[in-house]
């Protein structure tokens, strides 16, 4: 083999034409909070609306562990106009002094720079939520305009930030006789572009979950969006100091407002969670205590329901995928109650031991630990990873729930019924899911006879239009498009599942066709990877039976399928509610506004208007309109229901991928969600009719 030569080599090392070089010159250096800006996600989770909303948690965190540290008792959040949060807390205040590292200022530290803060001294803070010196560096690099105001010392500090960069030095601007800190901050709408509204029930709900874990604080939160005078931050709180029990400013101010305080703790909480459900045992169990310094408390009631409502908490922060720390509640609830039912013969030798799935059947329960060397797996704290939760939480729940079980025999025997009937209901499940896998899609089997399935094998591509009886089931298949979109036409309401087990509901034909047309299968065996459609339309009549009908498919996916609704795979159609028609003009409007809209542009005036239904024009009064050349009336048909839609019109408003109009179901707040699908689908009659009493004024029924 010849030698290449020098040139040959150095030719051959070149980067291709127009192809730029990877060298050191390629590396991009983020300076700042420029990191959080470039890759918000991977600090707040998303930039859609729980992402929105994580920033006032991150400011509220730090006030809360002030309280957790003991230098607060008093925190208030409150919403103000243009879209600003105004979170302060009487706490020590955040120093500004110099910082010696720095050279800038202790609080100009904290908010520009990333991983600085107090709570990396254990002496400082011996418990605190997570991941630290974080949080309020991220909610100011994410807002284009923060001001934070820090009262200390009889003196008031104040330093203004545009996108994260301080528009001048921390100065101070006056005096005072409080301690504590004021943040204000507006959310940076370039970044958070879905919008950057509040949600008041969304913040209220956190803060009374917050008020519940934090026993003897203090905690308020205050629409003040009407009051330009919210802004100013010569006081601490808009309310006036709470100890007072005047509430000063809130009268002078005029604005709506809730304050929450409670000394219940957990087992409030589990009270709250559970007043519009049957308590199946009267005690509600209860234990507070630290074991190799993790500090665990957890409160617990079992209700006559099927679905398990867990709540998890980590130094006070909310772990909505749990974490070490309900592993080991699990486990210890497990092993408790299996060797409680066997000690008591109440599980005979030849029954089997109780599942994980069967003592969580029913069970309304709080986990929280404390702990100073937290880690959780991402900034978003939505999973505990510390490991030494597991263990204690094992420990501790485990010995307290075996002596609860001892010295309540009543409630006991309440608990292990209530797992008995579950393990008997499983084993039905089991039998039910096995029969309708048989016969499902996935065995290779037909579909459902009623099922008229599109012709591609892509889900990507597939669409399954789930409509309200064989009339509009007919008119769907008659003007779809076959290659794309098949129609399950459903008959009547559906069984509501909210309180029925899965060999109940699998036993209603309407939903077990529903069951084998997704393809998924259901329970312990869900498959979302083998979903058959990735738009799921619910296309039920305008009425109140459509909208009931809605609810039931709704409820059907929330409590069985929400991981097809968290996919986003479920929308609602919307149908036109008018059709509008004037010579060959021809107008569709999906509300009274837009109805009333097309009406001013055809130029029709109300007296000109025909009701479809009515007595059709006289022969005399046609001639009268072509003789006088009187101008035709407007004829408006309303819609009740998509069968009243020939072919040509559903597909024209309802089904054409171009024209149509879809609202894509999400649920932006799970425990919410889940409170509502018990009052509304519960058997809680007094709490559903209180419901629709206080929220009448919303509705816009059609009878």
């Amino acid at each position: 083999m010849a030698k290449s030569t020098e040139k040959e080599l150095k030719k051959a090392l070149q980067p291709a034409q127009g192809k730029k070089a990877y060298d050191a010159s390629s590396i991009t250096v983020l300076e700042g909070l420029e990191p959080v800006r470039k890759r918000p996600g991977m600090y707040i989770g998303t930039t859609g609306s729980e992402g929105l909303h994580h920033l006032i948690w991150e400011i509220f965190d730090n006030a809360r562990d002030e309280a957790m540290a003991d230098r607060c008792d008093d925190i208030e959040v409150a919403l103000l106009s243009d879209n600003y949060v105004r979170i302060a807390d009487n706490g020590n205040g955040i120093p500004v002094g110099i910082h010696p590292k720095t050279k800038v200022s202790a609080l100009e530290t904290i908010m520009t720079t990333l991983h600085a803060g107090g709570k990396f001294d254990n002496e400082a803070y011996k418990v605190s939520g997570g991941l630290h010196g974080v949080g309020a560096s991220v909610v100011n690099a994410l807002s284009e305009h923060t001001k934070v105001v820090v009262h200390q010392d009889g003196g008031m500090h104040v330093q203004e930030y545009k996108i994260g960069k301080p528009v001048a030095k921390v100065k101070k601007i006056g005096t005072s006789k409080e301690h504590g800190t004021i943040v204000l901050f507006k959310p940076d709408a370039t970044i958070f572009k879905e919008g950057i509204e509040w949600n008041w029930d969304k913040v209220v709900t956190h803060l009374r979950q917050q008020a519940y874990l934090v026993k003897g604080v203090r905690i308020s939160m205050v629409d003040a969006r009407s009051s330009k005078e919210a802004f100013e931050t010569d006081t601490l709180f808009l309310l006036g100091r709470h100890s007072l029990g005047d509430g000063g400013r809130e009268r002078a101010l005029g604005v709506p407002s809730v304050t929450f305080y409670f000394e219940g703790g957990l087992k409030s909480l589990v009270a709250f969670h559970n007043k519009h459900q049957t308590q199946v045992h009267k005690n509600i169990f209860y234990v507070d205590r630290e074991l190799d310094k993790v500090a665990v408390e957890v409160a617990l009631q079992y209700v006559d329901d099927i679905t398990p409502r867990i709540t998890a908490f980590a130094n006070n922060t909310y772990n909505s995928e749990g974490g070490t720390h309900i592993t080991g509640f699990k486990t210890a609830l497990t092993r408790s109650l299996n060797t409680y039912g066997r000690n008591t013969n109440i599980l005979k030798e030849k029954d089997e031991n109780f599942t994980g799935d069967d003592v969580l059947e029913g069970i309304t329960a709080v986990v929280s630990v404390k702990l100073p060397e937290i880690q959780f797996e991402g900034q978003t704290k939505a999973k505990l990873g510390s490991m030494e939760a597991q263990g204690a939480v094992s420990t501790v729940f485990g010995e307290a729930l075996s002596a609860f079980l001892e010295e309540n025999p009543d409630d006991a025997r309440a608990i292990i019924n209530k797992v008995l009937l579950a393990l008997k209901a499983r084993k039905a499940a089991k039998a039910a899911k096995d029969s309708v896998l048989r016969k499902g899609a996935l065995e290779g089997m037909t579909l459902p006879g009623k099922l008229a399935d599109c012709q591609t094998k892509s889900a990507e591509e597939s669409e399954l239009f789930i409509v309200e009886g064989d009339s509009a089931g007919g008119t769907a298949k008659m003007g779809r498009d076959r290659r794309t979109q098949a129609i399950l036409p459903l008959r009547g309401k559906i069984l509501n599942v909210e309180r029925a087990r899965i060999d109940k509901m699998l036993a209603s034909e309407q939903v077990k066709n529903l069951v084998v047309a997704l393809g998924t299968a259901i329970g312990d065996v869900f498959d979302l990877s083998k979903l058959r459609y990735h738009k799921l339309i619910i296309a039920t009549d305008a009425d109140v039976d459509g909208a009931h009908i809605r609810t039931l498919i709704l409820t059907l996916f929330y409590r069985h399928f929400r991981a097809i609704i968290d996919g986003g795979f479920v929308y609602i159609a919307q149908p036109p509610l008018y059709k509008i028609t004037k010579g060959k003009a021809i107008a569709y409007a999906y509300s009274d506004k837009e109805k009333e809209e097309a009406l001013k542009e055809m130029g029709v005036a109300p007296t000109e208007v025909a009701i479809a239904g009515e007595e059709d024009e006289t022969e005399a009064e046609q001639e009268e309109v072509v003789a006088t050349k009187k101008p035709a009336k407007a004829n408006v048909q309303r819609y009740k229901g998509l069968g009243e839609m020939n072919a040509s019109e559903l597909w024209e408003t309802t089904m054409d991928p171009t024209r149509r109009v879809l609202k894509r179901v999400n649920v932006d707040d799970a425990e919410a969600a889940d409170r509502i699908f018990d009052i509304l689908m519960g058997s809680d009659v007094a709490s559903r009719k209180s419901f629709i009493q206080s929220n009448a004024k919303l509705a816009n029924l059609d009878v």
